[in-house]
């Protein structure tokens, strides 16, 4: 029994193009509590497996988060799948903006300790005393309320390429360096001002409208389903679209465009650009902002540095790799001192 991805993503990549299928690329998650994380990732994996879903999952004793994609034939199939488990029965479906064959490939179906790194002790308040829900017509009436302010609970890699107009966009790396950030900004209107709140599919949003409501705050509120169901939404029901730029994601596209706004720059040339990429040299992965011709220039590198260092026999490079295999842990996203022109 099949319980683990063994094909390559090069090996994948050929079998997308072989087949000629379109895929469908969706994300979803819940916050339920599970006896058996272990039990029901391998059901999943099992189950998805033979419907060629392919993505990143995280399964844990709080819930499940997901970023996959499965043939669109297939899809009819997978809703059948999760609408038999019964916490995930009828569960929104988020349909990625901009469809990519290749936006996954291959399959991991992960336990973690949680389905989103978030730094907080649950046991300290109600996870399941969120807040108030709001549609992109509520959270555009909302957004115009001088009495609110919008937070976008996303990293700074994620907010330079896009963000609501007017929002606030903590410079922070981390989920969890957010939420102290915003609490001690706001400290003095806990409870006269509308804590309204977004990311990327809802999912972090989730555990901050409650952990806010536990810290004091008396009107929380949040985008339901994130920028993936808002941009949705204003496409089909001819809503004004109040985002600019792109939204980050987590996958092969890296970006999804909502307009056609370029508020991010080139890094290493400041040219008004906002495509991530990852540094060439795989001892380094930096992800940052490069514009094509900083791209052809410098090889897809971030520095003149890895540009020598992929020059270099691959043994050697595999040796300078050793110990810098948690790179954006030393280097953080797009915060190396060699980019000129990062924010």
């Amino acid at each position: 029994m099949q319980l683990y991805n063994k094909l390559s993503a090069k090996e994948r990549a050929a079998l997308i193009d072989e087949a000629g299928k379109d895929r469908i690329t969706i994300s979803f998650y819940q916050y339920h509590k599970i006896e058996n994380p272990q039990l029901f990732r391998d059901k999943l994996f099992i189950e998805w497996n033979t419907l060629d879903v392919l993505g990143r999952t995280y399964v844990s004793y709080e819930g499940i988060n997901a970023q996959i994609s499965v043939p669109a034939e297939n899809f009819l199939a997978l809703k059948e799948q999760l609408d038999a488990i019964s916490f995930l029965e009828g569960i929104r479906l988020n349909v990625a903006v901009e469809q990519d064959n290749k936006s996954f490939l291959k399959l991991k179906v992960k336990v973690r300790n949680k389905i989103v790194a978030d730094g907080l002790n649950d046991d300290t308040f109600d996870v399941t005393d969120k807040g108030i829900h709001l549609n992109a017509s509520e959270f555009n009436k909302m957004l115009d309320d001088p009495n609110t302010v919008c937070v976008d609970m996303r990293n700074h890699y994620e907010s330079e390429i896009g963000h609501f107009k007017g929002a606030v966009t903590p410079d922070v790396d981390t989920f969890r360096e957010s939420l102290d950030i915003i609490e001690e900004d706001l400290k003095e209107h806990k409870e006269d001002k509308n804590l309204l709140m977004y990311c990327t599919g809802g999912i972090r949003c989730e555990k901050a409208s409650a952990y806010y409501k536990h810290k004091g705050f008396k009107n929380v509120f949040q985008l339901e389903g994130g920028i993936i169901e808002y941009t949705r939404q204003v496409k089909a029901d001819g809503i004004e679209n109040k985002f600019i730029g792109k939204n980050f994601v987590f996958d092969h596209r890296r970006a999804e465009k909502i307009s056609d706004d370029v508020i991010a720059n080139c890094h290493q040339c400041g040219k008004a650009c906002d495509t991530h990429t990852n540094c060439a040299n795989e001892a380094c992965h930096l992800l940052f902002i490069q514009c094509d011709e900083c791209a052809e220039t410098m090889e897809n590198t971030c520095s003149t540095e890895c540009q020598e260092t992929i020059h270099l026999p691959y043994e050697v490079q595999k040796e300078m790799r050793k110990g810098k295999h948690a790179s954006n842990k030393i280097f953080k996203k797009g915060r190396s001192e060699v980019l000129k022109y990062k924010k």
